[in-house]
């Protein structure tokens, strides 16, 4: 809990803006405050398209990689509290989303959200990325997998997207 409140009062990072939120209400409010009012919206999980109890195992991409295009997007992350709290922020530096199909090592099927972050120059030294990749803040883009409790929205688009392989 300690690390959700640290986490939702910090100041965001340069050409960041970020916000708590603890309802849909609140959290579609942000996202139409930075995609715009009138924009429709479209939002992306990771689905797990099978269920099993094995909690880890390897996966294997198994169609070619979708990206999605937007000009924009906001991001919702689940944050530990007694109630639900999303850490949602937006950046100006660019980003690219896709969407990747997988399979486990045990049959399990998953439609994965990834995110790529293009610029982490103005990112902290002490972020877990730079740390897990041995790497400096801007010497290296940074994707990451969404677990399926968190959210992409993006303007909705007529094109949503093609294929990068």
């Amino acid at each position: 809990m300690e690390d959700t409140l640290r986490e939702c009062e910090s100041k965001p990072i340069k050409g960041e803006v970020k916000f708590c939120a603890t309802s849909l209400e609140s959290m579609l409010d942000f996202t139409q405050s930075i995609l715009g009012l009138t924009s429709d919206l479209q939002v992306f999980t990771t689905s797990h398209l099978t269920k099993s109890s094995v909690t880890f195992q390897n996966y294997t991409i198994l169609e070619n990689i979708m990206e999605i295009s937007a000009p924009k997007m906001v991001a919702c992350h689940t944050m530990p509290y007694p109630y639900a709290v999303f850490y949602c922020h937006s950046q100006e530096s660019e980003n690219r989303i896709y969407r990747i199909s997988l399979d486990g090592d045990n049959g399990d099927r998953v439609d994965a959200m990834v995110v790529c972050h293009l610029d982490t120059s103005q990112w902290g030294h002490g972020h877990v990325s730079f740390q897990v990749l041995g790497v400096m803040p801007g010497a290296s883009s940074v994707c990451h997998f969404f677990p399926a409790d968190n959210l992409i929205w993006v303007p909705k688009l007529q094109a949503h997207g093609h294929s990068t392989m």
